[in-house]
């Protein structure tokens, strides 16, 4: 059975609203989800489940838009999908905290960069459903603006290479 790694936009962070982990788990296993497991208080979570990634990202949304008040927003990938984002993850001189992965619910444009205001050298790879930003002084005081960011959710290399860990061991288990 597959483990997905389900990745919630703006939960906790001040946007859509505040969810404890607890509380996203058992919507989780209330949704038939097996093995859940969630990390940090950021909306990260684990599980298995038979359903194609599609449905899965779906039935999560609607579950948290009806016990939230408003879809959050909900990117799902695999294993194999985030061990691929960080191995692929450019700027190899980034500080894996000073390096985001935003997760979009799809495929961005060819031209989602063009209109990046970067002031304080920020720098933005395009990866299909991910776009990489470098940020040299860290993202708290940035005052860049790219719009493709918005749809997203972002996750710091660090958590992305967690979280690929965490999928790597459920699988293990099998």
């Amino acid at each position: 059975m597959p483990v997905y790694i389900a990745l919630l936009r703006a939960v906790n962070v001040g946007g859509t609203g505040s969810l404890p982990m607890a509380g996203l788990k058992a919507i989780c296993e209330d949704l038939g989800f097996r093995d859940v497991k969630t990390y940090i208080q950021s909306g990260n979570v684990l599980f298995r489940s038979d359903e194609k990634e599609t449905a899965v990202e779906e039935k999560l949304d609607a579950a948290l838009g009806q016990k939230m008040g408003k879809r959050p927003a909900v990117m799902v990938r695999t294993r194999k999908e985030l061990e691929a984002i960080a191995a692929k993850a450019p700027f190899p001189d980034a500080k894996p905290n000073f390096l985001l992965v935003y997760f979009l619910p799809e495929k961005a444009a060819g031209d989602a960069l063009d209109k990046i205001v970067a002031p304080d050298g920020e720098e933005a790879k395009l990866a299909g459903r991910e776009i990489y930003v470098h940020y040299p002084n860290g993202s708290g005081r940035s005052k860049l603006k790219l719009p493709a960011l918005k749809a997203g959710t972002s996750r710091n290399l660090n958590t992305v290479r967690k979280l690929a860990e965490m999928a790597a061991d459920m699988e293990d288990k099998d």
